[in-house]
């Protein structure tokens, strides 16, 4: 079977494509195309054979033994740079507040504790993101902090492309009848965000720019 595998980030750039194809026999697994992948491919190979990349199935974390099917949508996942009632958006325009606290709040709410993570010590950061699994992963996120916390609603909006310094490129909010639920579930969206969520910042200071070292995100 013949398998595309969509490549982000740093990873794009060591391989001159958003994209490479690799031969794999039938029933093989993750763990298989990882191997077919590094074989042969210079730096890029180096990096996969690191052991700090995963790979997304159908949008979803899979491991090594997971075993891949004609057709099934691949991609490969560098480290990360960081339901009703929820509203998710990953888009390539400025974040505004305002429409994000109108979404949660609700006439029994009591408190709403929002979050902004913006732009700092450099020019601008550029965001990429493999956006389905994107806004997916962050709807399941936003999904799991309403049913684990006493909470009335969840939003959160992800900017890609270019950030520059002093602007968000992230916002969550949270809406909540008493504070104490409000601020614990803002704090584990936004970590499960940085952490799980399929988006990469790149540092740019005089033109000159790096991708920032994420870490591996769980699987599943």
């Amino acid at each position: 079977m013949r398998h595309q595998i969509r490549l982000f980030a740093a990873l794009r750039e060591l391989a001159g494509s958003d994209s490479v194809e690799v031969e794999l026999a039938e029933g093989a697994t993750v763990a298989d195309a990882l191997d077919a992948l590094a074989a042969g491919r210079g730096e890029l190979g180096a990096v996969i054979g690191s052991g700090s990349l995963v790979m997304a199935v159908n949008r979803v974390y899979a491991d090594p033994g997971t075993r891949l099917a004609a057709g099934d949508e691949i991609a490969l996942i560098p480290p990360v740079s960081g339901g009703a009632g929820a509203h998710v958006r990953v888009h390539d325009g400025p974040l505004l507040l305002d429409p994000l606290i109108a979404a949660v709040a609700t006439d029994h709410t009591g408190a709403i504790v929002t979050f902004q993570g913006t732009t700092r010590d450099v020019e601008r950061l550029d965001y990429e993101a493999y956006m389905p699994m994107a806004e997916e992963r962050i709807a399941t996120i936003l999904a799991d902090v309403l049913a684990g916390h006493e909470i009335e609603g969840a939003a959160a909006e992800h900017r890609i492309g270019p950030v520059p310094l002093g602007e968000p490129s992230v916002v969550v909010a949270i809406a909540a009848a008493h504070r104490g639920p409000a601020f614990a579930a803002a704090r584990e969206a936004i970590d499960r965000i940085k952490a799980e969520a399929p988006i990469w910042k790149r540092e740019v200071e005089r033109g000159a720019g790096r991708w920032v070292e994420g870490t591996p995100p769980p699987l599943g």
